[in-house]
């Protein structure tokens, strides 16, 4: 290697195909948040990229000639972020579900209007999503693919997630249809060989849920993927649909293993927390979707009182932002606000918080590399490992200084508009606040046709009432301490 100053080239008006052609990149002078197992910080530190892995990390590093020079003064460098459970096809209508429930989130997806998603929009769904996570700093989403009717409809998905150029692992699913018929079709076991490559690149899991009927059909679904072996992921821990029941059959069956990933684990008895942590389970918290939709209050409070292993998710655009900066918010402020009210509600007060900023970057970086066994290969900055990176710096923001506690700046202070550089597998896909290589063009256009053909199929009034859902009339008690107005407030006694 040679000295840095005469053969790195500084990255500033570097076109697309100078960054694509560059033996070498390195970010330069960073707060680097490495999130290894001390989770070490380096002030004005760099961070060397050859090929796909990180060669180097200290400070006034030497680089190979050619090298790629990134100024991250005044920035933060860290690992990549994981999102460990996106429907990332139901961002072709992001935001359709703003004012939803739960309920409705199902009846509108699962019994009425899903089955009219063909593959295409699919793919468009995909296509979107996986642009947007990398947009965000989001280097590593699970695809928790569950509207695949036909194999049509998983080809264009993955067809979607080999043209983004991130890290995905593809969860099939198919709410049209019992696990347990799905799973068993030779055409699911013809997609499996065919497009699942299993490399660290696009990874695969199955992705169903078990009801709790006691005659737990979906074992066979679990042989299945035993026989495949393939990770399960689950909705475990939603009110009212997934409960107890399921995670007592699965661990009676044998089916609780190390690589099960509980999606929301939201309202479970403390024995199936036990049952979860003495198999060795991790879960993907989705706290803001938690708070808004009802699945239960947000986990993490519960998970950490068992000692399981926390991930982060955002579950889906059609309610949530799809950003994990607002997953961390909102997951340290959920937690933050149930311990104060246990506390509280024993008559006693918190002086010293048992969940801190540094323990929630974990949970979107290494945490999720955990989950999915991809600890050796990504989720923390760590020679040798794959070059998952971002660095959030934003010089025309005032919100990006001082950054004087960089674990609480992630977590509280920045947002996905300040994410500058993003790396996946050594390659820069995002640079100067803007991606490189995508086709907006063609994800926008690929959108509005899906857009079109939801609208003209469900036709103007379903469509606009399906945003707008009306609120039952419901009676209003005659309550003393609200403002009722009496005709005579002199007749009422007390």
């Amino acid at each position: 290697m040679t000295s840095a100053t005469p053969s790195a080239r500084p990255s500033t008006h570097l076109s697309e195909a100078d960054l694509a052609a560059a033996p070498a990149v390195v970010l330069r002078g960073g707060t680097v948040l490495t999130m290894d197992p001390q989770r070490t910080v380096l002030e004005g530190a760099d961070v060397l990229v050859v090929g796909q892995r990180i060669e180097a990390i200290g400070h006034a590093l030497p680089v190979p000639e050619g090298t790629v020079e990134i100024d991250a003064s005044g920035g933060i460098v860290m690992p990549g972020m994981i999102d460990t459970h996106r429907h990332m096809w139901q961002t072709a209508v992001r935001g359709y579900g703003a004012d939803w429930t739960l309920t409705q989130y199902f009846v509108w997806n699962y019994l009425e209007h899903g089955r009219k998603f063909r593959p295409q929009d699919v793919y468009a769904g995909n296509l979107l999503s996986g642009l947007e996570a990398l947009e965000a700093g989001v280097t590593t989403s699970v695809d928790w693919s569950h509207n695949l009717h036909t194999v049509d409809h998983a080809d264009a998905a993955v067809d979607a997630l080999e043209e983004v150029p991130g890290r995905f692992v593809f969860a099939y699913g198919n709410i049209q249809a019992g696990p347990w018929e799905w799973s068993a079709s030779p055409q699911f076991r013809d997609f499996v060989e065919r497009r699942m490559t299993r490399s660290d690149m696009l990874g695969f899991q199955m992705a169903f849920d078990v009801t709790g009927d006691p005659a737990f059909p979906e074992k066979a679904a679990f042989e299945v993927a035993r026989e495949l072996g393939a990770p399960v992921t689950t909705h475990a821990g939603v009110w009212g649909a997934t409960n107890d029941d399921g995670i007592r059959l699965m661990h009676e069956h044998g089916f609780m293993t190390p690589e099960t990933v509980y999606v929301h684990a939201a309202s479970l008895s403390d024995d199936s927390y036990q049952r979860i942590a003495a198999t060795g389970g991790t879960a993907s918290v989705a706290s803001e979707s938690e708070s808004t939709c009802g699945q239960g209050y947000p986990s993490s409070w519960a998970l950490r009182r068992h000692g399981i292993p926390i991930s982060l998710s955002m579950d889906t655009s059609v309610w949530q932002s799809a950003d994990i900066f607002s997953a961390m918010r909102s997951t340290l402020g959920s937690d933050h606000t149930r311990e104060h009210h246990e506390a509280q509600s024993a008559n006693q007060t918190v002086t010293h918080l048992a969940v801190r900023a540094a323990d929630v970057v974990e949970w979107a970086t290494r945490g999720g590399a955990r989950a999915l066994g991809m600890e050796s290969v990504v989720g923390s900055l760590e020679v040798g490992k794959k070059a998952d990176v971002v660095l959030v710096k934003n010089d025309d923001s005032p919100v990006m200084f001082p950054i004087l506690n960089p674990f609480g700046h992630v977590v509280l202070q920045a947002q996905r508009g300040d994410v500058h550089t993003v790396l996946v597998d050594g390659r820069v896909v995002k640079h100067e606040h803007k991606l490189v290589g995508a086709d907006l063009g063609k994800a926008r256009r690929v959108i509005e046709e899906t857009v079109e053909h939801l609208r003209s199929s469900l036709g103007e009034e379903e469509w606009v009432a399906g945003m707008n859902p009306e609120i039952p009339e419901s009676k209003v008690l005659d309550n003393p301490y609200t403002y009722t107005e009496y005709a005579d407030s002199s007749t009422h006694t007390r």
